[in-house]
């Protein structure tokens, strides 16, 4: 290891219990998505992140474009660090809106309870910690004080949850940024290079309601969205036919999540609304999946009298894929990995989606890194008692400072 980077390590080491003390601050502050009012956690970052000298941009989404879309308050944040000219822009991006917590949590969800060397917390895996990580290795960086050539942006976005499209999105529409890197938030033990798109509809079934003891007076909605959901099911065996090339990810999947529908026990279903997701590998081209799986759906109740339908698009994410330049953030934090861990980590795809994608769409090589365990059930993400193994985030800290020091040292 170069002296830099044992100077770099030696800086978090000493700064460790403070950027625990961070990520507990991180945690408390609650950013349920739905209802997602997130703003009151934005601006808490941007006021944390003056203590070191920064500033954080704040761009508000409009309030009406965030109520259409099915949240309260989105305001993301830029902070941008630019060196001396020369060198690469490289964004570090983590999201902080995240699922409710539900049940059955033996911590508090919001406490950032620390015990036997694990953090507890709704996001503490997914992905407040890599507020955490981003914001100390940019500040183990800068402590060097060696010339530094180029620029650093911080990212923290505020919709993965509902596909990130007013998150990164939003950031690259408006041209508010234009990396030439992107690290994303991820775990410690792998990097994903690629990922499954996902296309999610709304299906609305509409038929007639009718008394429970003529139901020939109705048309009855259940029976047709009945048919719907034996077509999408009886698709599945197809779809694990379809085999992805990538490591990391197998095959297409779909499925309905939820169904709503009816008025009382003895009436005719006059209208049942279903809510599915279809995930498509890399290799898949998602206009054709959609228009293949509409059709399909369509075909489901043609002829049925008095039925009809409506299918809404909620979600369409693409893949993403590897861009020219990705291999050198891999060979980079595959490198100081070996350092700080001392283990060779994967570079693979991972069957879900992530904001990561959107960075892609427009060309700029992206990958997922940060802190957290070898896989999802490890951390309890989404689920109760969510948590995030401290000396991960020790790691994973000193690997992503090393790797801007290769970028922008």
């Amino acid at each position: 290891m170069s002296s830099t980077k044992e100077q770099l390590a030696k800086w978090i080491d000493e700064h460790f219990d403070e950027e625990v003390g961070v990520l507990q601050q991180l945690l408390r502050v609650p950013t349920d998505t739905p209802p997602g009012n997130n703003a009151p956690h934005a601006d808490m970052v941007a006021d944390l992140v003056k203590a070191y000298g920064w500033s954080a941009e704040k761009h508000a989404v409009p309030q009406q474009v965030v109520r259409d879309y099915g949240m309260e308050t989105i305001t993301n944040l830029i902070v941008r660090r630019p060196y001396q000219a020369g060198g690469p822009t490289v964004a570090l991006n983590a999201h902080g809106d995240v699922v409710p917590p539900g049940d059955n949590w033996t911590y508090p969800p919001y406490g950032g309870v620390v015990e036997n060397g694990y953090i507890y917390g709704r996001a503490a895996a997914v992905s407040k910690c890599d507020f955490a990580t981003y914001i100390f290795a940019t500040r183990a960086l800068e402590a060097l004080g060696v010339p530094l050539k180029g620029g650093l942006e911080l990212h923290f976005t505020y919709d993965e949850e509902f596909g990130g499209l007013l998150g990164p999105g939003w950031l690259l529409e408006q041209k508010l940024t234009k990396p030439d890197y992107v690290i994303a938030a991820g775990f410690s033990y792998n990097i994903v290079t690629a990922h499954n798109a996902c296309l999610q509809l709304e299906i609305t079934v509409n038929g007639k309601s009718g008394h429970g003891a003529m139901p020939e007076t109705g048309h009855d909605a259940l029976q047709a969205a009945t048919k719907i959901l034996n077509a999408i099911y009886d698709q599945l065996p197809e779809l694990k036919k379809i085999k992805s090339r990538i490591a990391g990810i197998d095959s297409p999947t779909m499925l309905v999540g939820r169904i709503d529908g009816g008025t009382n026990t003895n009436v005719v279903p006059g209208k049942v609304v279903l809510k599915m997701d279809r995930r498509m590998i890399p290799e898949e081209e998602p206009v054709e999946v959609e228009a293949q799986v509409r059709a399909m759906i369509e075909n489901a109740v043609r002829g049925m009298p008095g039925i009809s339908l409506e299918i809404k698009r909620l979600l369409l994410s693409h893949a993403l894929r590897e861009q020219p330049g990705t291999e050198k953030l891999v060979a980079s934090l595959q490198h100081n990995a070996q350092t700080y861990i001392g283990e060779l980590i994967l570079a693979q795809g991972t069957p879900l989606y992530a904001d990561a994608r959107l960075y892609g769409e427009h060309g700029i090589p992206a990958v997922l890194y940060g802190a957290g365990p070898r896989t999802v059930p490890e951390s309890n993400a989404k689920k109760a008692d969510e948590r995030l193994n401290l000396d991960d985030l020790r790691k994973a800290t000193k690997v992503v400072a090393a790797t801007l020091l290769d970028f922008l040292g």
